[in-house]
């Protein structure tokens, strides 16, 4: 496995590509599990493709860490965009699909079990919330206003997860005071940051052209 990941053990270009293809195939195998215990109708193969094209680019630029925060967590460079563009393209229940999807695959990337109700908080229930966006789909400037509630739904769960299993990890120096409010500011801080730069690209003109161009595409 070494070939995989390198010496700082971040992953090689070996390693980037076994885990887009796992991307896929998780994906994938979720939407046949979905399918099968709904009865409905299988995704396009347009939409599959949009979709796992999505969760490996939410993938390679979750790797890409503007600021890694010391107990988990960090800012990317948009990696919750792309998770969001799903839902924005196809609905909440694809959307929350892909982000449950992405969930696992963070969990395999850097797995860290405290409780099984720990991991369903922090990567399953957390980056599923991110397909909420799905419900502005409709709406004027929906993918902002949807990107908005998804970040906000994610920090819920890793919120709660905070209260319920990281207390412990809260520094020593950390005002007593704001106790209460540690996981609250931990979690919110690293979101918040990448959320704002992120709406603040999807409000130049160019960019909102370009997503909606990629929005029609993919339809």
């Amino acid at each position: 496995m070494q070939f995989l990941v390198n010496a700082e053990g971040g992953l090689t270009t070996a390693g980037y590509a076994v885990s887009i293809v796992a991307a896929v195939i998780l994906f994938l195998a979720a939407v046949f599990i979905a399918g099968k215990v709904s009865g409905r109708k299988q995704m396009g193969a347009k939409q599959l493709a949009f979709c796992a094209m999505a969760i490996a680019l939410g993938f390679v630029t979750s790797y890409l860490k503007v600021f890694p925060m010391p107990f988990g967590g960090s800012i990317t460079l948009f990696s919750m965009l792309f998770i969001v563009l799903p839902a924005y393209w196809y609905g909440p229940k694809t959307g929350i699909l892909v982000g449950f999807t992405y969930g696992i695959l963070q969990f395999l990337q850097e797995p860290y079990v405290l409780s099984l109700f720990q991991v369903c908080c922090d990567y399953f229930l957390a980056f599923a919330a991110l397909g909420a966006a799905g419900f502005f789909a409709k709406s004027r400037n929906g993918l902002v206003k949807g990107y908005i509630l998804g970040v906000f739904l994610r920090g819920v769960f890793h919120v709660l997860g905070g209260y319920l299993y990281w207390m412990d990890y809260m520094p020593d120096n950390f005002p007593q005071a704001l106790a209460f409010a540690y996981p609250i500011i931990y979690n919110y801080s690293y979101l918040l940051a990448e959320g704002a730069i992120t709406v603040i690209l999807l409000s130049l003109p160019p960019v909102k052209k370009a997503l909606e161009q990629v929005k029609t595409l993919a339809r």
